[in-house]
């Protein structure tokens, strides 16, 4: 299971994109104790040092819908300002959405078309004479690569394909930053009320969640008593 999510400062000052960085740690931290796989997708670095505007977060694994619906909504930190010293305001707030994923294709086989070419470079009489490069092209989207390794055109054929498939990867990979990208009205929507984690000094040690549910499992677990009476 993946899950995607957007950590972001909005509009808010340069106080708001030190709490977005200091929260990213946090989320890498808590998913790592979790078992869980983390790829940074995308990170928008703020104008001071140390500070991330937006940044964005695939986590893969078996709780990782449960992890991501524990952070989804509004941070708030309670602190003194780290760039104004004097300045009075004391709450800063960023948010935490969730980007639906693009959807995964598999590649078929009837999709890569091969080429057997003659390999360049040195390698005397053989280069001229026979043919055992191997070109391999992804007909729907034209993306091509080569192989001429080996002298065996079975094996080129085997590195193409490993290489084309390589390099699909890292084309989805592009196309779901891309993606990402498109999320930045997020940062339009970052609510000040109803935070679901409250952060308190610069060490980010302090912390509690605003929303606890614990009140409404004890009176489910009263309600199942009650039924068993």
């Amino acid at each position: 299971m993946e899950r995607i999510i957007q950590i972001t400062a909005g509009r808010g000052p340069a106080e708001c994109t030190w709490v977005v960085a200091q929260v990213l740690k946090k989320v890498l931290k808590e998913a790592q104790d979790q078992q869980l796989e983390t790829v940074l997708l995308q990170r928008e670095a703020g104008q001071e040092n140390g500070t991330v505007e937006t940044a964005s977060i695939a986590v893969k694994g078996k709780n990782a819908e449960q992890f991501v619906k524990s952070w989804i909504g509004t941070i708030q930190w309670i602190g003194q300002s780290q760039f104004r010293k004097m300045h009075k305001r004391k709450n800063w707030f960023i948010g935490i959405f969730e980007i639906e994923p693009q959807k995964k294709t598999a590649v078929s086989e009837n999709d890569i078309q091969y080429q057997a070419m003659r390999s360049s470079g040195a390698g005397g009489q053989h280069v001229n004479k026979v043919s055992s490069a191997i070109r391999a092209t992804h007909i729907p989207t034209g993306i091509a690569v080569v192989s001429m390794d080996s002298r065996s055109q079975h094996q080129n054929k085997k590195l193409a394909t490993e290489r084309l498939l390589k390099k699909l990867e890292e084309e989805k990979l592009i196309q779901l930053k891309n993606h990402v990208g498109k999320q930045w009205e997020n940062q339009l929507n970052v609510e000040r009320e109803n935070p679901i984690r409250v952060f308190t000094g610069s060490d980010f040690k302090k912390n509690k969640v605003e929303k606890s549910y614990k009140g409404t499992r004890q009176k489910l677990k009263n309600d199942l008593r009650n039924e068993n009476n």
